[in-house]
């Protein structure tokens, strides 16, 4: 399939990593779904860089504790807001634009028993369904990137925050511009709009109302993770075609080594931030 992406939206309709595959990697495993946990999803269902390691990393940056109301911007299939909700205790709600993410996020959450800890709605992080300083957290991986208006999606965290509240999350950087060729290549194989420097990420939330900010270069972590996660795409993509399951287009697998070595190289990179209301 050659097809390019035209958003976000069309983007993770045609990701490799699907509800339908992890489930069936977990029967495959365990030799049935009956009597499933959230810990046996672990494995497939952290689909950020970094996984089970990065959502502890960003746990313990934004100080979670037992009882927090959290909010996860671009929730996704929901791995991270169920393991926060076991690890940490706390009560997630997703927000996440992409229909086929929002059920494929419910199904895995009930499969597990989590229905009463763990939410992901249909939302847009740029307007979030949810009530001003209703939140105690806010966190996010690797999303930003894919929102047309970070401003705004910085700014309604803020809303949303209580007093105090912290805004944690990790995101792409770009230190310097890219050509219109690999911005192109980005936008048809992952959807990237446009992209900010670490500087320049600080500075919004900063105009957001945000203060106490501190942000963390992680692109040297970022490196071997990338590598290794590329290899995973390509054999995911065997697999997800014998699953019947979407198996991901032509440009996605061309942006991602693109991607891969722009980070090797340092033309692109990543940070996370911590910030409070």
């Amino acid at each position: 399939m050659t097809s390019t992406v035209t958003s976000a939206v069309d983007f993770y309709e045609k990701h490799p990593i699907t509800a339908k595959i992890i489930l069936t990697k977990v029967a495959a495993e365990r030799g049935s779904l009956d009597g499933l946990k959230a810990e046996d999803l672990w494995a497939h269902d952290q689909d950020h860089y970094g996984g089970l390691e990065a959502n502890d990393r960003l746990a313990a940056a934004a100080g979670l504790k037992p009882g927090q109301k959290v909010t996860d911007f671009c929730a996704g299939l929901g791995g991270p807001a169920r393991y926060n909700a076991i690890k940490h205790g706390v009560t997630v709600t997703g927000i996440e634009i992409t229909p086929a993410r929002v059920a494929g996020a419910a199904e895995l959450t009930r499969h597990v028993g989590l229905e009463d800890r763990v939410r992901v709605v249909e939302g847009d992080v740029m307007a979030v369904p949810l009530a001003d300083a209703s939140q105690d957290v806010v966190l996010s991986q690797e999303a930003f990137l894919h929102v047309p208006d970070v401003p705004k999606a910085f700014a309604e965290a803020h809303r949303i925050l209580k007093p105090s509240g912290v805004f944690a999350f990790t995101n792409w950087t770009a230190p310097k511009p890219l050509s219109d060729a690999q911005k192109k290549l980005l936008w048809d194989g992952i959807a990237v709009q446009k992209l900010y420097s670490q500087s320049e990420q600080v500075d919004l939330l900063g105009r957001a109302g945000f203060k106490d900010i501190r942000a963390e270069d992680i692109s040297h972590w970022w490196r071997d993770i990338l590598v290794e996660r590329l290899a995973m795409y390509q054999k995911l993509r065997g697999e997800a075609a014998k699953a019947g399951a979407p198996a991901g287009h032509d440009a996605f697998y061309e942006a991602y080594v693109l991607f891969v070595d722009l980070i090797k190289t340092g033309g692109l990179g990543g940070v996370r931030i911590v910030a409070r209301k």
